[in-house]
């Protein structure tokens, strides 16, 4: 990006609707106040608001080159869904081979290809399917989410994928919660992604919406192999809803700027 146009759009491209802000607008502080934001910018010349920059651009780029919005993802929901996994970089939580994400938006009907898998490096979507929710978390529309145990709902936030295992399903994948309050009793509950027969165009067809799970993200079954071993092992999985009183520990930006500045100087790439 073009120094020149820093003066007019570092102080508000990064402002966006948080939940659990006192307004419920998030607002980046102010670039000079964020230069040592966990401790990233040693070494980094490049200013904050330079880095914010940059770090927009690249949620541009991945989101136009993947051609995601033609396939109906937001691009607030995408930017939310990076911005947590730079923050579970900060925290050394994925991955270092894959740079893989995984957003469901559970605003959408059943109906729609709800699920998309995202590889961030070579900025192509992988696998844009449909995705199921739980059975008490409504009909079509997913509506009510619960991080209780037998609650037969889904849970929103996000997870870290884990290791594969073979269950009544067959291969699936297990799943850890990490928002407290919304989804860390995964792994006690078995909330996992499996393949489905319900999860598929054809029940699609005969019933007007999907079929539901016990709360797992459940997709087809002729691709539920494919989409697991693509996923497994520590990539990062956002499990979007409308509830605005939502909010998480990974949803830090200045965290993610931070944490992608740095990788990108280091790799030699520069504004």
């Amino acid at each position: 990006m073009l120094r020149t146009v820093l003066s007019s759009l570092a102080l508000c491209l990064f402002s966006f609707t948080t939940p659990g802000a006192d307004n419920g607008l998030y607002q980046m502080p102010a670039p000079e106040t964020e230069e040592n934001v966990a401790g990233f910018t040693s070494g980094v010349s490049l200013t904050f608001a330079e880095k914010q920059l940059f770090f927009e651009k690249h949620l541009e780029d991945v989101y136009d080159e993947a051609d995601l919005k033609k396939t109906g993802l937001s691009f607030d929901v995408f930017r939310k869904a990076v911005i947590g996994f730079h923050n579970f970089k900060q925290k050394q939580l994925v991955s270092p081979s894959k740079s893989i994400i995984t957003v469901v938006d559970f605003t959408k009907s059943s109906r729609d290809k709800r699920m998309w898998i995202i590889d961030l490096k070579s900025k192509k979507l992988l696998f844009n399917n449909l995705v199921a929710h739980g059975r008490n978390t409504g009909e079509d529309k997913a509506l009510n989410f619960s991080n209780k145990a037998n609650s037969n709902m889904s849970s929103i936030g996000f997870y870290l994928t884990g290791k594969t295992y073979f269950g009544k399903h067959g291969l699936s994948l297990k799943l850890d919660g990490m928002d407290e309050k919304y989804n860390s009793n995964a792994r006690d509950r078995a909330i996992v992604v499996h393949g489905a027969d319900y999860a598929t165009e054809k029940f699609v067809k005969q019933y007007g919406r999907l079929g539901r799970s016990l709360g797992c993200p459940a997709v087809p079954r002729e691709i539920s192999k494919e989409v697991i071993e693509h996923i497994k092992d520590n990539t990062v999985m956002y499990i979007h809803s409308a509830d605005k009183n939502y909010n998480s520990s990974y949803l830090n930006p200045a965290t993610a700027v931070e944490v992608f500045a740095l990788e990108a100087v280091a790799q030699g790439q520069t504004v």
